[in-house]
């Protein structure tokens, strides 16, 4: 690896995590963000559910677009072909879980399945076709490859935050109007400000 890699790596790194987080910055993925983050462990379990299939997903669909897509000149069909590879591998991702671990499964419950329709899971595959707009230049399959590991990165983080607050939150002494997701509301808004001032950073050399 070549150190002018190794700093594209880190730009698209930082960026993924901290200044497009998908959740805070770009506000994608907001069902489950708010769906599963009032327990600590049910947001790992989905955060890391959530990166496992960013990644994998974006193997297939980069290849896929490269060399069927791009190749046969039907990249019209990018969308409900990605979606199609992402629900496949929601699928497999369930049935591991469902068997694997039946109390995260019952703890994540309808959500799980709807990671198929989770937006920020198709706006990442989406995102690495567009490009690295740090050199301008389309992404490489190992940039890809570490843009979406670091989204999902961001995500969970994101949902780690979240869910410590609203564990906190359960012993505060909330007016009756903010319990619930009011006052999560509030609180999500509060951390996408805190982000919002990585959006000052410049990571571009």
């Amino acid at each position: 690896m070549t150190e002018n890699s190794f700093a594209v790596f880190v730009q698209i790194s930082i960026g993924a995590i901290f200044i497009q987080n998908f959740v805070l910055s770009r506000f994608l993925g907001l069902c489950p963000f708010f769906g599963v983050s009032k327990k600590l462990s049910t947001a790992v379990g989905m955060g890391l559910a959530v990166t496992f299939i960013m990644v994998i997903s974006t193997i297939f669909t980069w290849t896929f677009n490269k060399y069927v897509l791009m190749e046969y000149e039907i990249e019209h069909l990018q969308t409900i072909s990605f979606i199609l590879i992402i629900a496949t591998f929601v699928q497999v991702i369930e049935m591991a879980i469902k068997k694997y671990s039946p109390t995260l499964y019952d703890s994540l419950g309808v959500f799980l399945p709807l990671i198929t329709t989770n937006c920020a899971i198709l706006g990442v595959t989406l995102i690495n076709i567009e490009g690295n707009k740090y050199t301008g230049l389309p992404f490489t399959f190992a940039e890809a490859t570490v843009h979406s590991f670091m989204s999902g990165a961001g995500f969970l983080l994101a949902l780690v935050l979240m869910a410590g607050i609203r564990e906190r939150l359960e012993l505060a002494n909330v007016p009756k109007a903010f319990e619930g997701l009011p006052i999560a509301f509030i609180s999500a808004g509060l951390i996408a400000i805190a982000f919002f001032g990585f959006s000052g950073m410049s990571i571009g050399g």
